[in-house]
């Protein structure tokens, strides 16, 4: 998987597919504007503008940011939230969800050939949505592992150089696991030294969000012999009974991710750790 679009943004021109649909409006996020997300249903007001992220206030006093843009109802109709004119003319220079100063306009810079490789879709969702401005101004692709057995293959695949560096971030890299030994062998190998491959400690990329941002103190202790994710689910009174729920599941903890705040310290670091190791200059 990759987050640059190999069809580039205008496949069939005319864009058929929205002819006959009604197209979102365009609307300034006013202060007090009421606005719905429309998949998870979350309501508030309007109450700030802050780094290119909207400030939404719920019913309970609670507030939660969000990245302005599509994905919005206003009066159960789709908007395009943008900031107010007065709000752009004020603003200083725009951080990006990562907290790295943003590039005005920048294009996406033409592919490195370093890449960064991650265990799964979930992680690759939630790299994207904190690092996603940064790594298109690098040009940075990430892509998914079917796993980390899969990562000897792809080394050779891929035959890593100075110039073609290979990053790796692994969930649950600890002392003993399996997934230690495979790094300490690829360090060794023949590519270690244009390979790099870090982990967070985490069971999984989940529990990288940190948990009061789902209103809990603590992630929830699962015995081993319950999937984990599915026992995640079970905690926290969510549906668990198939693949469908436990990807509805990751949508509602992803949705509340906005910045990099949202995130472990321990994750935030790997990742910054190997966009360093893919960008720097030979």
């Amino acid at each position: 998987m990759t987050f640059d679009d190999p069809y580039g943004s205008d496949v069939l021109s005319g864009n058929w597919r929205a002819r006959g649909i009604e197209q979102p409006k365009t609307i300034p996020a006013e202060k007090d504007l009421v606005v719905e997300l429309a998949d998870t249903g979350y309501t508030g007001a309007v109450v700030g503008i802050e780094n290119r992220l909207v400030q939404l206030e719920d019913r309970h006093g609670k507030v939660r940011a969000f990245p302005l843009g599509g994905g919005f109802l206003v009066e159960g109709k789709p908007v395009v939230l943008v900031a107010p004119k007065a709000a752009q003319a004020q603003r200083g220079p725009v951080r990006t969800a990562s907290g790295s100063f943003g590039v005005a306009d920048a294009p996406a810079r033409i592919a490195r050939a370093s890449r960064i490789f991650v265990e799964g879709r979930h992680d690759a969702e939630l790299v994207e949505k904190v690092w996603g401005d940064d790594l298109r101004v690098e040009g940075v692709v990430v892509e998914y592992l079917g796993g980390i057995d899969d990562l000897a293959s792809i080394l050779r695949d891929t035959q890593p150089t100075a110039r073609k560096r290979i990053g790796v971030l692994v969930d649950h890299l600890v002392p003993g696991s399996k997934e230690s030994r495979i790094a300490d062998a690829v360090a060794r190998g023949p590519h270690g030294a244009h390979v790099k491959i870090v982990g967070h400690p985490y069971i999984d990329v989940w529990q990288a969000v940190k948990p009061d941002r789902l209103g809990m103190k603590a992630w929830p202790q699962i015995p081993r012999n319950i999937e984990w994710k599915k026992g995640i689910c079970a905690s926290l009174g969510w549906p668990h009974d198939d693949q469908a729920d436990i990807a509805r599941a990751w949508k509602r903890i992803l949705s509340t991710v906005s910045t990099y705040r949202d995130l472990e310290p321990a994750f935030l670091g790997r990742v910054e750790e190997l966009i360093d190791f893919v960008t720097s200059e030979v």
